[in-house]
């Protein structure tokens, strides 16, 4: 689908355009090879590397170059870990899927801010970059100069050039035997936040547990804002390269509903499931309409926890003790801790014409969510969790700034962690 924007006098005019002008052309996009010097110096640096490891970016899906990861990762024992947009190159349980690196080679990635935890997260001082990317600008990102490689190419011929050029390498059968442990040890934590009981309330890392269980291998998961990203990115197991649409590149609220949409239009073969929390369904809940005025099915996940939990985990890291998180009248001494607001965002979603099942706990939850699956119309299922519930913790950090002048002893402890951990982050050039 395409969106014409034109001003409103533009749209009203009438204009006699030559029939050539709407000819039907394929254009057809390069694909930038590899400069050969910089392709042996980047074998070179892979060669020598003890523990290399691939990030796998958007640039590997955008590229349809998912066979050719999966082909250099499997020739070589490179492990692979992928970001937010690259979520999805390889199956989640394939042998490659983690790894920790002394080198690392950067595919179809801007190395953003989550991505690299605010430019902190690779520990090892030496670490070196290979980078290959069809942007030279994002290439150079920690590659410039003696200590890495910038290739500025297409992510599959660029990646199709490097298994050549690594033909007969591979790491040590002890990284590799490493990286199997590490798989097998992320996927039993995985397991154990899909099965933690959670009482009264489910925890979120439940609630996608049973989406994930539930899902098709083409069926994918829409999601932007709040702490699900996080957690999606953690927890969720694709099987596809276009199952896994997380828009976390600005943390877009309200993008959900309206993605899920553009999503099932654009592939209407797949199950679409979006997942909301309260908060980004308050930003904008209204394409709901158009899903039933148009007839397009979508499943919306919407996760209740009354507050912002995203917002409230970082006010707690920066020494702010979650103020104004919560939805909950003003009290008589001024602040917001009152009792809660009598918010009903599953009558809102029925209000707009969508079908609304209601779920308490993990059990009634699945039972709706296979009911909304097998329906023939755009279903919302309210499942109310508790925002305090854990989810697997990364323990990256993210540059965050706590105030520097505050009354609170938590800020002031905040700003003193915050100022050592600075410290740790990495230039791009």
């Amino acid at each position: 689908a395409v969106t014409l924007a034109l001003p409103q006098d533009v749209q009203a005019e009438a204009y006699d355009w030559p029939a050539e002008l709407f000819a039907e052309r394929v254009w057809r996009v390069p694909r930038p090879v590899p400069e050969p010097a910089e392709l042996e110096r980047a074998a070179q640096l892979l060669r020598g590397g003890r523990r290399p490891l691939i990030v796998a970016g958007g640039g590997v899906i955008y590229a349809r170059a998912t066979g050719a990861l999966r082909e250099l990762a499997e020739a070589t024992g490179i492990p692979v870990g992928e970001t937010q947009a690259g979520r999805g190159a390889l199956p989640w349980d394939h042998e490659c899927a983690a790894g920790a690196a002394d080198v690392v080679l950067g595919v179809g990635t801007r190395y953003s801010d989550f991505t690299t935890a605010s430019r902190s997260i690779f520990a090892d001082p030496a670490v070196r970059f290979v980078n290959l990317n069809v942007a030279g600008f994002d290439a150079a990102k920690h590659a410039a100069g003696r200590t890495g490689v910038a290739l500025t190419a297409d992510a599959r011929v660029g990646l199709a050039a490097l298994r050549d050029a690594l033909d007969g390498w591979s790491v040590p059968a002890a990284y590799r035997a490493e990286t199997g442990r590490l798989v097998a040890r992320w996927n039993a934590v995985v397991d154990r936040a899909f099965a933690q009981g959670h009482r009264p309330l489910p925890a979120q890392a439940e609630v996608i547990g049973v989406v994930v269980e539930e899902s098709g291998p083409r069926d994918v998961v829409v999601c932007a804002a709040g702490s699900m990203p996080g957690d999606l990115h953690k927890l969720w197991r694709p099987r596809d390269e276009k199952s896994y649409h997380v828009e976390y590149g600005y943390s877009c609220m309200g993008y959900e509903i309206a993605g899920g949409l553009g999503a099932k239009l654009a592939d209407p073969s797949r199950e679409v499931t979006v997942m909301v929390g309260d908060g980004s369904y308050l930003m904008m809940a209204q394409e709901l309409v158009t899903a039933v005025q148009e007839g397009v099915k979508l499943v919306v996940v919407l996760v209740q926890n009354h507050g912002f939990a995203s917002i409230g985990n970082l006010s707690e890291s920066v020494g702010a003790q979650r103020f104004g998180t919560r939805y909950r009248f003003r009290s008589g001494s001024g602040g917001l801790d009152g009792e809660l607001l009598p918010v009903d965002l599953a009558a809102n979603a029925a209000s707009l014409g969508a079908g609304v099942l209601r779920a308490g706990t993990v059990e009634e939850f699945r039972a709706a969510l296979r009911q909304a699956r097998a329906a023939d119309r755009t279903t919302v299922v309210h499942v109310e969790t508790d925002p305090l519930a854990p989810a697997p913790d990364s323990d990256a950090w993210w540059d965050v700034p706590p105030a520097a002048a505050s009354t609170l002893e938590s800020t002031r402890e905040a700003r003193a962690r915050y100022d050592k951990d600075k410290q740790a982050q990495r230039p791009y050039l």
